[in-house]
């Protein structure tokens, strides 16, 4: 079947950010006397702060959670946002599923802010159809809300018809949990193993590797 959308997680996909995100979640739990392995912090990076949260410190309540949450997204934004760059050719990526006649969704655990950012960081207004950020879903990644209401937003593109891109076990998880297939990255920082394990369809180094070997790959189908 012939794909007519791909839905690109941002982080750890399309811009170079996922190791900033450890250290800020490690400075926002630090402030409350919990430290981590930073290598800890990464296994759960791809989940929204509903989810890592809990995965980290399950101890904590509903208060210090959202606290933490917030301490982590203001630590981000005024140490590390900046620092965040686009990985090679990833608007060409955007660009060439535009032109295969695809539409194009970036569909991210991260906050509506940050995920506006990137589209300017990106420059990828106009090529994109839809977003999904965590302010529009109850439950973040490995939940599968933010790709179900991404293609809710695609109206008559169906599961079978569409590919997630992502780097992270958690975009696995949730895309096939509502019949989406995924192709993975190696630039998040996480193991052919972990991705294969989750059940992605395919495996490349990045957004890059993809791009040149679009054609063949799951989502020239």
């Amino acid at each position: 079947m012939r794909v007519r959308a791909v839905l690109f997680d941002v982080d750890g996909t399309l811009v170079d950010s996922n190791e900033l995100h450890v250290q800020a979640w490690a400075e926002a739990f630090a402030s409350i006397g919990i430290k981590f392995q930073l290598p800890v912090i990464h296994d759960e990076i791809g989940k929204g702060a509903d989810m890592l949260i809990p995965a980290l410190a399950p101890d904590l309540d509903s208060e210090r959670r959202q606290s933490i949450g917030k301490l982590q997204g203001e630590i981000f934004r005024k140490k590390f946002l900046r620092s965040v760059r686009p990985f090679p050719r990833a608007r060409d990526i955007l660009v060439h599923a535009c032109q295969h006649g695809q539409k194009v969704a970036l569909a991210s655990s991260a906050p509506e802010d940050d995920l506006d950012h990137y589209l300017d960081l990106l420059a990828a207004r106009d090529l994109v159809t839809v977003t999904t950020s965590s302010s529009d879903v109850a439950r973040t990644k490995p939940a599968p809300d933010i790709f179900s209401t991404a293609l809710a937003k695609l109206p008559g593109v169906a599961a079978s018809e569409a590919v997630v891109v992502g780097d992270t076990p958690y975009d696995v998880e949730a895309a096939n949990k509502i019949g989406i297939a995924t192709v993975a990255v190696r630039s998040g920082g996480f193991s052919d193993m972990v991705l294969e394990r989750a059940g992605a369809s395919a495996i490349y180094d990045d957004v890059a590797a993809l791009l040149e070997d679009y054609r063949y790959s799951p989502l020239g189908h």
